[in-house]
C-alpha cells in the first residue's frame, strides 16, 4: 500500500468528496489514517426490544418488517418503520430520508438512538442505522460498540469517515513499518485500536505508539538533515585571527558574559573548520545574541567576505541595522539595510547586510553568493524554503540561527536535532530582573496613577500591550489596542501616547517607533507586534492586558521589551476577567525564560507552548513534548534505524508524507 496515494484511490471517494476532505487536511491515505477521533461514544449495550424504555439511549438489533413514507400536516415526510426481534417489536421514526424505504425494508439492521413516545407508542427517533451482515457475530461500525467521533466538516460525517477508515485498515497488509516495535504496540494494531478500540483502555497505548511514530519521524528527519549538511561543501573557508577578535572584543563599550564568550568560542571553532557551520544560538530576551552574531560577522569581514543577517519583520530588521551600525561604525565596517520598503544597496564587499525575506528574492540572491556567514534571527518564523539557503546557493556559507524563544533543553534537542546548540544563560552585567505583578481589577485605577507618577518621576516610557487591534476581533471583556488607545488618552491627559499595530503602513510604523525611541511618546499602545524588535533602553514599564490569552513564553518575551538598561523596570499583568491564574503568578517569581517554558509545559500542556507566532514548530497530530520518556525512546530508536533506513520502504514513504519531514535522506 502506498500511503502517499490520494484519497480518491479509495472506492466511493470521488473528486467532490475529496475536495471536502481537503478542508480537514486529508488528501492522502496517510492523512486519513492519522485523522484521529477526538472522543468515543459508548454504544456497546445492546438491548432486546422488549426491555427498552422511553428516555433511554440504546442499541437494538432486528429486522425491519415494514417501512413507509407518510406525509405530515406540516408538509414533511416521515419514514415510519417497525423493527422486530424474537422478543418484541417497536416503531422507528426518521424524518425526510425517503430513500430509507427501499434501503431498509425487510433488512436486518442495528439501530442506535433515543427511545421516546411518538403518539401513544414508544419509538426510536432518528436513530443511526447500519445493515447487519449474515452470521452470528456481524461486524458493526456505528452501533453496538465504542464508536469513534471525528472532527467533521460540511458533507463529511463521522459515519462516512468510519466506513472509509475501516475499509482502508482492512487493506493494510503490513504489521509494522519499523524494524521492531521497541516494546510498544505494532503499527497496525495501534491504528486499529485508536479508530475502533475494543475498550477505552486500549486507546492510550495505541495513541502512545502513534505519538512515538511522529517523534521517530522527526528524529529521523533531523538525522537526515545532519547527514545532508555534513556532505555539503563550504562556500568560503575562513581563517580566524584570534588576535584581531580579541582587539574587537576589547574595543566594545561593555563586558561580555561568560556564556557569550563560550558561545563565541564554539561559533569561531565551527567557522575555522572545513564544513559549513549549522548552529543554533538560543538566548533569553536581552541576553546579547546580537553581539555574538556581530563577532562572527567581524571574522567574515576579516576574510574579505560579507555577512547577511535575516530578520522576519521590518521592525526587527531596522533594530538589528541600528545596533550593528553602532557596533561596526568604529571599525569602518559598512552596514546596509534591505527590506521591501527600504533599500540601502551595499557599496563595497566585506560589509554586513541586514534585511527581511526580501534578501532571498531572485534579484537579491547574488548578494548571498559572496557571503561567508548568514545569520537568521527568529528562524522558526521563516518558511522551510527560506531557511534552506544551502539548497538555493549550491554551496553553503556558515549558517547561524538565533532564537529568543525559551525552549526546554530536551525539546530543543528534539526539535533542532540537526543543529549544534549554543545557549546564553546569563544576562549582561548590571541588568536588574523586571519586577512583575499580577494586578487585580480593583486596583486598576490606583495602578494607573502609579504608572503616571513613575513616568513623570523617572522620565521612563511605558508599553501598553493589548492582544487584538480592534474591538470587532474580540469579546467585550478583552481590551483592543485601538479602543484602549482612545480610552487611555483621557486616563493620561498630560502624557503623549502612540499607537502601533500590524495593519499600519510601514512608513507609519517607522514613524511611531522613531518617535518612541526619541522620547516623543510616553506610552506606546501596541499589539504583540512589539514582541520582537523593539529595543528602547528608556522603556521601563510594560503593561499587558488580557494576560491569560498569552502563553508564559510569549509573556516573557513581551516583558523583555523593558529592563534593557541598568535601572529598575516593571511589568504589570491584567486579566480580562480579573482572575489570578496560577501560571500567571509564576511570572512574579521566575525570570528565566527556560524555567517559564517548563512551567507552561506542565501547567498548560504543549498545545500553545510557544504562542501564536511560532508557526514553524512541528505540528504533531498525536505527540506532545511533555512525554520525556517517549522522547528519549524515539531518539534512541531513530539512531538505531537510521543506518539501514534505505531498506525500509514503507518507513521512507511515511517519512516523505509526514508533515514534519522537510527532506528525504539520500
Amino acid at each position: 500500500m502506498i500511503l502517499s496515494s490520494p484519497v480518491t484511490s479509495i472506492p466511493g471517494i470521488g473528486e467532490a468528496t475529496s475536495a471536502k476532505l481537503a478542508k480537514l487536511g486529508i488528501s492522502t491515505l496517510f492523512d486519513l489514517l492519522y485523522h484521529l477521533p477526538f472522543r468515543y461514544e459508548d454504544r456497546r449495550n445492546v438491548f432486546p426490544i422488549s426491555q427498552v424504555q422511553p428516555g433511554e439511549t440504546v442499541t437494538i438489533r432486528g429486522t425491519i418488517t415494514s417501512i413507509k413514507n407518510e406525509f405530515t400536516r406540516s408538509g414533511k415526510f416521515i419514514q415510519k418503520a417497525v423493527i422486530a426481534d424474537p422478543g418484541g417489536e417497536m416503531d422507528v421514526i426518521w424524518f425526510n430520508q425517503m430513500f430509507l424505504v427501499r434501503a431498509l425494508k425487510h433488512r436486518s439492521v442495528s439501530l442506535f438512538g433515543k427511545v421516546d413516545f411518538f403518539g401513544p407508542k414508544r419509538a426510536l427517533i432518528s436513530p443511526d442505522y447500519e445493515l447487519l451482515s449474515s452470521g452470528t457475530n456481524p461486524v458493526t461500525l456505528h452501533t453496538g460498540r465504542l464508536v469513534p467521533v471525528y472532527p467533521e466538516t460540511a458533507g463529511i460525517s463521522s459515519k462516512l469517515l468510519r466506513s472509509k477508515l475501516y475499509s482502508l485498515l482492512q487493506k493494510i497488509d503490513v504489521d509494522d513499518f519499523l524494524p521492531e516495535t521497541f516494546g510498544l504496540l505494532s503499527w497496525k494494531t495501534a491504528l486499529t485500536q485508536v479508530h475502533f478500540p475494543d475498550d477505552l483502555s486500549a486507546v492510550g497505548p495505541a495513541r502512545n505508539r502513534l505519538a512515538f511514530d511522529e517523534l521517530v519521524l522527526l528524529q529521523l528527519t533531523a538525522l537526515a538533515h545532519r547527514q545532508n549538511w555534513d556532505h555539503l561543501k563550504l562556500a568560503h573557508p575562513l581563517a580566524v585571527d584570534q588576535e584581531q577578535v580579541s582587539r574587537f572584543l576589547a574595543a566594545l563599550p561593555f563586558t561580555l558574559t561568560g556564556s557569550q564568550l563560550t558561545a563565541i568560542k564554539e561559533i569561531l571553532s565551527d567557522m575555522s573548520g572545513t564544513k559549513p557551520m549549522n548552529r543554533l544560538l538560543e538566548g533569553d530576551v536581552g541576553s546579547g545574541k546580537t553581539i555574538v552574531a556581530a563577532v562572527a560577522a567581524f571574522v567574515a569581514h576579516q576574510n574579505g567576505l560579507q555577512s547577511v543577517l535575516m530578520a522576519p519583520t521590518q521592525i526587527l530588521a531596522h533594530q538589528h541595522y541600528q545596533t550593528l551600525s553602532a557596533i561596526f561604525r568604529r571599525f569602518g565596517i559598512p552596514v546596509s539595510l534591505i527590506t521591501s520598503a527600504a533599500k540601502s544597496v551595499p557599496k563595497q564587499t566585506g560589509g554586513v547586510i541586514v534585511g527581511t525575506h526580501a534578501l532571498i528574492s531572485e534579484k537579491n540572491r547574488p548578494l548571498l553568493q559572496n557571503s561567508g556567514l548568514v545569520t537568521i534571527d527568529e528562524q522558526h518564523r521563516f518558511g522551510v524554503l527560506q531557511r534552506n539557503l544551502a539548497g538555493q546557493l549550491g554551496l553553503s556559507p556558515h549558517i547561524l540561527t538565533m532564537t529568543a524563544t525559551p525552549i526546554p533543553r530536551t525539546i530543543a534537542l528534539t526539535m533542532f536535532g540537526d543543529l549544534d546548540i549554543s545557549a546564553l544563560s546569563d544576562l549582561p552585567s548590571g541588568r536588574l530582573p523586571v519586577k512583575t505583578w499580577l494586578v487585580p481589577e480593583n486596583k486598576r485605577v490606583s495602578s494607573s496613577r502609579w504608572i503616571s507618577d513613575q513616568i513623570r518621576a523617572t522620565g521612563h516610557q511605558a508599553i501598553w500591550v493589548c492582544p487584538f487591534i480592534n474591538d470587532s476581533e474580540t469579546s467585550v471583556t478583552v481590551k483592543a489596542a485601538v479602543s484602549e488607545f482612545d480610552r487611555l488618552q483621557s486616563v493620561f491627559p498630560d502624557l503623549k501616547l502612540g499607537l502601533l499595530h500590524g495593519r499600519l503602513k510601514a512608513a507609519e510604523k517607522d514613524r511611531v517607533i522613531s518617535d518612541f525611541r526619541d522620547g516623543k511618546i510616553n506610552i506606546l499602545v501596541a499589539t504583540p507586534v512589539v514582541e520582537v524588535g523593539i529595543d528602547i533602553p528608556n522603556a521601563g514599564l510594560v503593561i499587558i492586558e488580557a494576560a491569560e490569552h498569552f502563553g508564559l513564553a510569549q509573556l516573557h518575551q513581551l516583558r523583555g521589551r523593558v529592563g534593557r538598561s541598568n535601572f529598575q523596570s516593571y511589568c504589570l499583568l491584567f486579566t480580562s476577567d480579573g482572575s489570578s491564574p496560577e501560571r500567571l503568578k509564576a511570572l512574579e517569581t521566575h525570570h528565566s525564560g527556560r524555567e517559564l517554558a517548563e512551567i507552561d509545559l506542565k501547567m498548560r500542556g504543549p498545545g500553545q507552548l510557544y504562542g501564536t507566532a511560532q508557526h514553524g514548530f512541528p505540528d504533531f497530530k498525536v505527540a506532545t513534548y511533555e512525554n520525556l520518556e517517549l522522547l528519549a525512546l524515539s531518539k534512541s530508536a531513530a539512531a538505531k534505524i537510521f543506518p539501514d533506513l534505505s531498506r525500509h520502504r514503507l518507513l521512507l514513504d511515511l517519512l516523505k508524507e509526514d508533515k514534519i519531514a522537510l527532506t528525504r535522506p539520500n
